[in-house]
C-alpha cells in the first residue's frame, strides 16, 4: 500500500517522533508496503524563535497540493500540527479525502508552562485540529481517556517499540571515574522536559544528561556540579544508557517517553513522576519506581533489578507498533482527477496501490550526509 506521512518534525532534530516514524517507516517497507515522506526539508523554511532546530516551512499549501496529487497516495497520515500538518489537512479537507492523525506531543502543556496559556483555549485548538481526522492515534490508554474527557474522538491506540539489538545491558559500559550513583537523562534540553527538576534533587553520586537544545548553556550554568555530555546517537548513545544506575526522567508533559524504552531495554531501571505516559510504561512492574516525589523515585529505583529493566523492555516490538499504525490509518480510493475519494478496507487498499503503483513519482531529496534514505523515497 502507498502510504504518505506528512510530518513537520524530521532530521536534523532527534527526538522520540523522529525516531519513531522512521523506524516505522522501516517497518512497514519491509512488510511490502511503499512508504514516503514529506518533510519540512523540501520547503522554504524559517527557524522555530524558541528552537532553532525545528524548522517551520513557509507557504506551504501550493506545493504540498502539487506533492500529494503526484503521489496518489492510498493513505494519508498527518503526523504533527506544524505548519506541513496544516498544509496537508487543508488539501484532505477541500478534496473529501479522509486522513488518520497522531498526537505525538502535549502542545498544551508545552504552552502552557511556557506563556501561561488556558489549558482550555490550547486544547479546543487541538480538539480542532484533530477533529476532522478519521483515526487520531495516541501511545497509551490513559491518553486516549485524557483526550476523550477533552471531547477528542476516533482515539486509536499506537503503542511503540524499542532496538533490544542496541539497547542492550553493557557490563563494561562507564562513566568513569565520577562518583556512584549515576543518575541519567537523555532528551530535548529544554524548559518543558523539566530538567532543572532533576539536576535540583538531593542525590548522591553524579547527575549526568545526553541531549542538546535551547536551554542548554542556561542549565550548565545552574549546575556546575552536572555533567553534561552533549547530543549521541547509536552506539554512544546505547553506551551511556547502560552506563547509568538509574534512569530519571522529569518530564510532565511527554505522551510516552521513548527514552524510557530504551534506558529498560539497556538494563537500566527508571524513576517517573505519576503522570501519563511514562508511568503507563512500568506501573504495576519492578523495572521503574513512580513518586510524585521524584527524588524518592529515583532512590527505590536505585534497588531495583537490571534483568527486570530489560524483561520489562522485551514486551515492545517495533513490528507490532508498525502494524497498530497500519491498522489505524484510513485508506481511500479515488480523491483525485476529478474522482470522489471513499473509505476502503486495508484489502481494497492493497489492491488500488498495486493498480496505481505506475503514477509517477515527485522529485526525490539526494542522500543525506548520514545515509538516511532520502525523504520522499519509500523504505528499504
Amino acid at each position: 500500500m502507498k502510504i504518505l506521512i506528512v510530518t513537520d518534525a524530521w532530521y536534523p532534530q532527534v527526538n522520540g517522533v523522529v525516531r519513531t516514524l522512521e523506524t516505522v517507516r522501516g517497518e512497514l517497507g519491509e512488510m511490502g508496503h511503499d512508504v514516503h515522506v514529506i518533510s519540512p526539508d523540501q520547503f522554504k523554511t524559517i527557524p522555530c524563535p524558541t528552537y532553532p532546530e525545528i524548522r517551520l516551512a513557509l507557504f506551504a499549501k501550493r506545493k504540498m497540493a502539487k506533492m500529494i496529487e503526484a503521489l496518489h497516495p492510498v493513505a494519508i497520515h498527518i503526523s504533527t500540527e506544524g505548519p506541513l500538518g496544516q498544509a496537508a489537512r487543508a488539501y484532505c479537507l477541500k478534496r473529501g479525502i479522509p486522513f488518520s492523525t497522531a498526537y505525538h506531543t502535549r502542545f498544551p502543556e508545552y504552552i502552557h508552562a511556557r506563556w501561561r496559556l488556558p489549558l482550555s483555549i490550547l486544547y479546543r485548538g487541538m480538539k480542532h485540529f484533530h477533529g476532522k481526522s478519521q483515526s487520531v492515534m495516541v501511545a497509551t490508554e490513559t491518553l486516549r481517556q485524557e483526550l476523550s474527557d477533552w471531547g477528542f474522538n476516533n482515539l486509536q491506540i499506537w503503542s511503540r517499540g524499542v532496538d533490544l539489538d542496541l539497547f542492550r545491558p553493557r557490563p563494561d559500559a562507564s562513566f568513569g571515574d565520577f562518583p556512584k550513583p549515576h543518575w541519567l537523562f537523555v532528551g530535548r534540553v529544554a524548559v518543558e522536559k523539566n530538567i532543572g527538576h532533576f539536576l535540583d534533587l538531593d542525590l548522591p553520586g553524579t547527575k549526568f544528561v545526553v541531549g542538546d537544545g535551547p536551554q542548554l548553556n542556561e542549565l550548565k550554568g545552574k549546575y556546575p556540579n552536572a555533567q553534561f555530555l552533549g547530543k549521541k546517537i547509536g552506539e554512544e548513545l546505547a553506551t551511556a544508557f547502560a552506563a547509568a544506575d538509574v534512569f530519571v526522567f522529569p518530564s510532565k508533559t511527554d505522551t510516552f517517553g521513548l527514552v524510557i524504552l530504551e534506558a529498560l531495554a539497556s538494563g537500566t531501571p527508571v524513576a517517573v513522576f505519576p503522570v501519563q505516559g511514562p508511568a503507563d510504561i512500568v506501573r504495576g512492574t519492578k523495572a521503574g519506581a513512580i513518586d510524585a516525589d521524584l527524588r524518592e523515585a529515583a532512590l527505590a529505583a536505585l534497588e531495583l533489578k537490571s534483568d527486570d529493566a530489560r524483561a520489562l523492555a522485551e514486551q515492545y516490538s517495533w513490528r507490532n507498533s508498525a502494524n497498530q499504525f497500519l491498522h489505524n490509518l484510513a485508506p481511500f480510493s479515488g480523491g483525485f482527477d476529478g474522482v470522489e475519494a471513499t473509505r476502503i478496507s486495508l484489502d481494497d487498499a492493497a489492491n488500488t496501490s498495486a493498480a496505481t503503483s505506475k503514477v509517477a513519482e515527485p522529485d526525490h531529496a539526494p542522500e543525506t550526509a548520514a545515509g538516511k534514505a532520502p525523504v520522499g523515497q519509500p523504505a528499504q
